[in-house]
């Protein structure tokens, strides 16, 4: 099996006189994690649609490890796990007995599919709810055994749909600590979202897409550094209230910092120039300081203001 890889190759998709996608060139490869980034009505659904042959394209193709969708969608979407929206559960059946049937669907042996449902609930945390009926759960927890089911034949490329939207802060972070499990399996990963907190905390890349178009494609760190005004950024949280003498003083002359800015009492966002490896010698010193250091986070806000401004020209 060659390296996992989604492409689309002037994908336009027309609905009447509505163009919904209008000729998406984009290539992604290798095990990752890629947010499909967009406002709601971009194109995202429409675009993973088409790469799993469920609606079909105007015109341009798609390839799912090389092989062109709809002219051999069997091979395509055999090593893939797809959870398109958020599709229903029957709720009389448990978790073990609607893996079963997905297992059969897909021509799992019986053993086959015994094993891997347990396998696949311990790695969304439900295997203590294995054999209780759906229809009382959380919206949160059908969505974890929705997931497991993409999970069932081990599929070497998941494209999720907005996977935590509509479900509570608990379900979201649940749905968020799954995706960075799944990323240690050397997976693809292919997320659409518009929670931009989802994307920055646990995606390697972005693809921003908006009124059918790609406006851009790299990692965070590129985006950041081309979309913004050239510096990185992070914020650093401390145990203790930092002074304004602190700031300005010890913490804004550390190596490599070129400005920082008072986030609250005890939070500060630091710019500077560079990379991991600069970032990684910024945190080093300041732990140094011995100002009680809590946390350091790349900042969030950079690919927030970078969004905004670049769907605001798109408008």
């Amino acid at each position: 099996m060659t390296r996992p890889s989604i492409e689309t190759r002037k994908l336009t998709k027309q609905f009447g006189s509505f163009t919904a996608l209008n000729g998406l060139d984009l290539k992604i490869e290798g095990a990752k994690c890629v947010g499909f980034l967009g406002p709601n009505g971009a194109g995202k659904t429409t675009t993973l649609k088409m790469l799993t042959d469920m609606i079909f394209p105007t015109s341009g193709e798609c390839f799912v490890n090389d092989i062109p969708v709809r002219k051999d969608r069997k091979s395509a979407l055999a090593y893939c796990g797809v959870l398109i929206e958020s599709p229903e559960i029957y709720p009389s059946l448990t978790p073990m007995e609607m893996l079963d049937m997905a297992g059969r669907l897909r021509g799992l042996a019986p053993e086959t599919r015994r094993a891997r449902s347990e396998e696949v609930l311990a790695e969304v945390k439900m295997g203590d709810w294995a054999d209780k009926k759906v229809g009382k759960f959380s919206k949160g927890m059908k969505q974890r055994v929705n997931i497991a089911a993409t999970l069932l034949h081990d599929p070497q490329v998941l494209m999720l749909d907005e996977p935590a939207t509509g479900l509570d802060p608990r379900g979201m972070a649940e749905v968020r600590d799954i995706v960075r499990g799944l990323k240690k399996r050397n997976r693809l990963i292919f997320m659409s979202s518009h929670i931009l907190p989802e994307v920055t905390d646990v995606c390697d890349e972005v693809a921003l897409i908006n009124k059918g178009q790609l406006l851009f494609y790299d990692t965070l760190e590129a985006i950041t550094r081309r979309f913004g005004d050239g510096h990185s950024t992070v914020d650093v949280a401390f145990a203790r209230n930092v002074s304004d003498s602190e700031m300005s003083g010890r913490i804004a002359a550390v190596k490599g910092v070129v400005g920082a800015e008072r986030l609250d009492a005890r939070r500060i966002r630091l710019r500077f120039e560079g990379g991991v490896e600069e970032q990684s010698s910024i945190c080093e010193s300041v732990a140094a300081l011995g100002l009680g250091l809590a946390s350091f986070q790349e900042s969030k806000s950079a690919l927030e203001e970078i969004y905004l401004n670049q769907i605001e020209r798109g408008d």
